[in-house]
């Protein structure tokens, strides 16, 4: 499987950073190929320019200056989001993604007439988040889970029919221990592990 890993944290000493590092390792360790992103790492700017809006639109100069993040979600047949949630959902750096590298003919097809949105991205049979929040669980669920609905309902529909999903959170990281992460690290390193494109 080829797995695409986009991580966001702008501390190298994080535990999201330690999650990234399980996340590659198990990958690796199930013989799956990967590629990683690091959006701060790589200073990827996450604000949409007013030029970038008004092209966002027009096919090729909407995808100039990410061709490279395009080439690697045509690559993909997982893609996989490494980050914190904070604020109920994803860093701003995430949205900021999504905003400049998801767009119109790249990434999908317009509506046209009452048809929906078009898949492009049906490569993609697999959509992973990873994340600790601060919240606990019941708290998460009930402001409406907005960050796993976000990206489930809003990317699943643009890549591969049946496209599977694997939602993993370290709930109640304010209150966090060595205990409880390393219990968290290792059921990331079982699940990716235990990974397979159906």
């Amino acid at each position: 499987m080829r797995a695409l890993v986009v991580y966001a944290h702008p501390c190298p000493e994080s535990f999201t950073a330690a999650i990234r590092d399980r996340a590659l390792a198990s990958l690796a360790a199930a013989g799956h190929e990967m590629r990683l992103i690091d959006l701060y790492a790589e200073g990827f700017d996450p604000v949409l320019s007013p030029d970038e809006r008004r092209a966002y639109y027009v096919p090729g100069a909407n995808e100039a200056g990410r061709e490279d993040h395009h080439a690697a979600l045509c690559w993909a047949e997982a893609l996989a989001f490494v980050y914190p949630t904070w604020w109920y959902g994803p860093p701003a750096m995430i949205k900021g993604w999504l905003d400049r590298v998801w767009v119109p003919h790249a990434t999908f097809r317009l509506p046209e007439g009452l048809k929906p949105l078009g898949r492009v991205l049906t490569g993609i049979r697999l959509l992973i988040v990873i994340t600790p929040m601060g919240s606990p669980r019941w708290h998460w669920w009930l402001v409406g889970m907005p960050g796993r609905r976000a990206l489930f309902a809003g990317l699943a529909p643009l890549c591969a029919p049946r496209c599977r999903k694997l939602w993993l959170a370290h709930y109640g990281m304010d209150r966090s221990t060595p205990v409880s992460r390393e219990a968290f690290l290792s059921e990331v390193d079982r699940r990716l592990r235990g990974l397979a494109l159906r």
